[in-house]
Order: structure tokens, then sequence, then C-alpha cells
């Protein structure tokens, strides 16, 4: 769970019951992520007819013999050299079933609609210019179930391919401290109408989905990376209910069009890049009912939407506990945000360049700083929310200043800025209608 941290900033916390006579003020506790632990891997269920392999025997050979619809099921052992599942093949395990690396290349690779099950896999070749992959797919219909991978430069490498199924995997990275160097934990490229559901990836670089369309992504964890998941030049894709926990980035979207993202959690980015969602070049997007916690920045838009015609829409989301709620690069257009909650949030936005956010829709958002009235008990404020601070204006014109961030030097020049009306900067944002009690975002039902 979260902290509060109402005894600290209670006065900027004004956001209680509203009446004629008198302003209550209250921060409300804290919001609660349901982060219970990782999506439970099974065992995927041995198929009714198939062909025993025992620890013995050789696996490339079974395999290379093997016709299309059959089945082979190992025990528990371990098979060392390159294997390829042949198309319409299915080869079954259990956990103690190890697939282990020559030391070569990629250790699995599968073609159209043949499947790996429930094994594990344990390395692969060391090269990054050719993509060493524990596991490597193609085709059309093949399917990753259950297996747990460790140890590979790349753990699964989807490549143009369509109709994929990616389900209830452990991919554990090489982890070390460069993220650079780690290979990606699932990486989709020029990809389709594909599946990536209830994996666990942790200690990997990145989950990609590049060139890629149409794909669903839902109920993954992603921890303890770069990106927790890293879209580009990928359209409608679906991300939905996934967590993403201690990675430098949860989601970023780069020249993308009509992504939803929607009740994902992304909590604890930190350092000087961390940030739980960003967009550079990318339109039409739904971002909704997210969780967006603890992090260096909770929004990032880089000229996002880059055409006029175009929209993103930000709704029901939770922004709390961030350095910077939202950050614009420059002023910006083509931006909606409805119905958000801005709680708690050292600066609630930040325009880098001196700009402002008024070219931006903001509707019925709540804001912790919000010091207004509800005469007509309605919900809303009667009037308007707008943002001016000195200190957050001089921070995005002059980065360093950001080292100053929570000392009473920088407290002081906000203070002036709202006292002496000759140094009272312009107006950054306006909320017209804001809401006095922040929604329940969708993403605490996330699992």
């Amino acid at each position: 769970m979260l902290p509060s941290r109402c005894g600290s900033s209670t006065l900027s916390a004004l956001a209680g019951v509203f009446v004629p006579v008198s302003l209550s003020v209250a921060c409300g506790p804290a919001p609660v992520s349901t982060v219970a632990g990782p999506p439970t891997l099974a065992l995927p269920p041995k198929p009714t007819i198939c062909r025993a392999l025992g620890a013995t025997e050789d696996l490339a050979a079974a395999l290379s013999t093997a016709v299309h619809g059959e089945a082979i099921c190992l025990g528990p052992g371990t098979w060392s050299g390159q294997f390829r599942i042949p198309d319409g093949v299915t080869l079954w395990g259990v956990r103690e079933s190890i697939l282990k690396t020559s030391g070569q290349g990629t250790t699995v690779t599968l073609g159209s609609g043949s499947q790996i099950l429930g094994v594990s896999v344990d390395g692969s070749g060391g090269r990054f210019d050719v993509l060493d992959a524990a596991i490597k797919v193609g085709g059309v219909g093949a399917a990753v179930v259950g297996t747990e991978v460790r140890r590979s430069v790349f753990g699964i490498l989807v490549e143009k391919a369509s109709q994929v199924t990616i389900r209830g995997n452990h991919v554990v990275g090489i982890g070390g401290e460069a993220l650079g160097l780690r290979g990606d934990g699932i990486r989709l490229w020029e990809t389709q109408h594909s599946t990536v559901e209830e994996n666990w990836v942790e200690a990997a670089r990145d989950t990609v989905v590049w060139y890629s369309s149409d794909n669903v992504v839902e109920r993954n964890q992603v921890d303890h990376g770069r990106y927790g998941m890293h879209l580009m030049y990928s359209h409608r894709n679906r991300v939905a209910d996934n967590r993403f926990l201690h990675n430098e980035v949860g989601i970023f979207a780069m020249y993308s069009r009509e992504l939803t993202l929607e009740r994902n959690v992304m909590e604890h980015a930190h350092g000087a890049a961390g940030m739980g969602i960003g967009a550079k070049e990318s339109a039409k997007l739904v971002v909704r009912d997210n969780l967006i916690a603890d992090n260096t920045l909770g929004i990032f838009l880089d000229n996002s939407p880059l055409e006029e015609k175009d929209t993103n829409v930000f709704e029901r989301n939770s922004v709390v506990f961030c350095d910077v709620g939202v950050g614009f690069l420059a002023s910006q257009a083509g931006n909606r945000f409805h119905r958000n909650a801005f709680r708690e949030n050292n600066a609630v936005v930040r325009v880098d360049g001196g700009g402002d956010a008024l070219g931006t829709e903001w509707t019925e958002n709540y804001w912790t700083n919000y010091v207004g009235y509800d005469l007509d008990r309605d919900g809303f404020g009667d009037v308007p929310f707008e943002l001016r601070d000195l200190g957050d204006a001089m921070e995005a014109k002059v980065p360093l200043l950001g080292f100053l961030r929570g000392t009473p030097a920088l407290a002081l020049v906000t203070v002036a800025g709202e006292a002496v009306p000759l140094l009272a900067p312009k107006t950054v944002l306006r909320d017209p209608r804001p809401l006095l009690h922040p929604e329940a975002p969708g993403a605490q039902h996330a699992h």
C-alpha cells in the first residue's frame, strides 16, 4: 500500500466537504495498489495422445521425424542442443523438462501451428546482433504456453508472425546494472493479431511491440526492467490490466495510433528517466482507468498528437505521488483530460520550455491543491481551477532548479508568486469545473 502524505501537505489538499460558511481540509486515504503478486504460472494440460520421450533419447531426432498433429511429451531431464519444432507439432513437458542451450544461436524455434508447453528453456547463444533467443516464433498460429525461460539474451522472440499466443510464461532476463546490455524479455516484431497474456517478465531489458498492429497485451507483470512496454510504429493494439513495477518507464508509445491503454498499474518508475506513461508523436490514444503512482513523471507527452485533427483522451486515471503529474515538451494541443485524479504530486503539470497547457482540454478533474467551494453541492467546484506556480514555471525554464524542489528556497518562490502581483506567473492550465472528490480508478480492480 502506498503511504499517505497528508501529514506533510495538508495545506495544499483542500478537497473535502465544502459548505457555504466553512471549508474543511482533507487529503483522504492514499490510493491502494492491488499488486498482490505476479500471475500464477500453471502447467498446461498434457495432450491426450502423445509420444513419450525419455531423458536419454534424442529430442532433436524425434522432432525431425514428427508429423503435423503429433505431440511429444517429456518427463524430467535435460536435453542440450538447438531444437526446431515442425509446423503443427506440439512439445509438452513438466517444469523439470529442461531444454538447455548448446551455447550458440537460438535454443528453440517454432513454426506455423507448433506449440511448446510447460517446459523450461535454459539459455541461448550470446549474440545480440543476430538476436539469439531462448524461444523464437514465426509463422501463423504458434503458441508458447506455461514455459520457464532463463539466462537467455532474448527471452521469447516473435517475428513476422500472426495469430500467435504467448500465455502464462515466466521470463527471467540476464539482469545486471546496465539495462541496455540486457536482451528483451518478450519481443514482437512485424506481428499481427496475436495475444500476449498472463506472463511474468523480470530483470530483462524491454517488452517490445514494434511494427506490430492489432495485438492484445493483457494481465502481464513486467518488473525491474527498462521499458515495461515499448510500442513503436504499432497501431490498434490494446494494453490492459497489466502491472509495470520498478521499471524505468511503464508504457511508452512512439509513432503509433489508435492504442487503448486501460486498467494498467504503473508504479515506482524512479530516476531521471522515470515515467509512468509516455507518448511521442502518437495519436488517437485512449488512456483510461490506469493507476500511475510514485513515478518521477506520471504522464509525458512529446508532440502527441502530431496532427491538429487528432486527439488523445486521458480519462479516469489516477496520478498520485509523482514528482510531476503531467509533463509536456513545449505547449501542445489535441489532448483531453477528463475525470482524472491528480493527488499529492509535487508538481501538477510542467511544460518544458516555459510554455503552457492551455491548449489542452481539462474537464472535471480532481486536483489536490484546488481551493474553492461548492455552494450548490453538485460535487463540482463553483470556481475554476487555475494553475499558476512561479516555482514550477522557473523550473520548467531552468531544469537544474529541480534540485531545489522541496527546499524552503523554492517554496518561498512559490509563495512570492502568490503574494506579489508583479511576480505572478502566467496561467498554465484551467479546468472550468473541477471535481471535488476523486473517483477510484479502474486500475485498482486489475488482478
